[in-house]
């Protein structure tokens, strides 16, 4: 598989965030354990349901981002398409700092909710 630079991602909300220079996603699978005795002591689990939660970052440019309220979220590799991830999410939590030798930073925390379309194909 082809490596990809990140130098060409962004975050989407709508349209395009200003000023964003980072984002990661967590992308997961819960289990149940369903061990019973007929494993012989080893234990088993079936899968359930999935979630996804990340963040993005950068510096400040433009308004901030409203939390708590249900937003359609891209999260692009590349300027390529099918290169990004997608899906309703909640913007949960913002971290904001500025320092007088320095530019104001913004760190942005989501929550999914619903299902996650992955796209990050070449």
């Amino acid at each position: 598989m082809a490596k990809l630079a990140g130098k060409a991602g962004s975050v989407y909300i709508g349209s395009n965030i200003a000023g964003v220079d980072a984002w990661s996603i967590d992308y997961k699978a819960n289990t149940e354990e369903t061990t019973d005795f007929s494993v012989a002591g080893v234990e088993a689990h079936i899968p359930t349901t999935t979630g996804w939660s990340g963040s993005f970052e950068g510096k400040k440019d433009g308004a901030p981002q409203a939390i708590g309220a249900e937003i359609a979220l891209e999260l692009r590799e590349s300027q390529t398409a099918t290169q990004k991830w997608a899906g309703q999410a909640i913007i949960t939590g913002v971290s904001a700092s500025n320092s007088s030798k320095g530019l104001n930073l913004y760190k942005y925390t989501f929550q999914g909710t619903g299902a996650l379309t992955t796209l990050p194909t070449t």
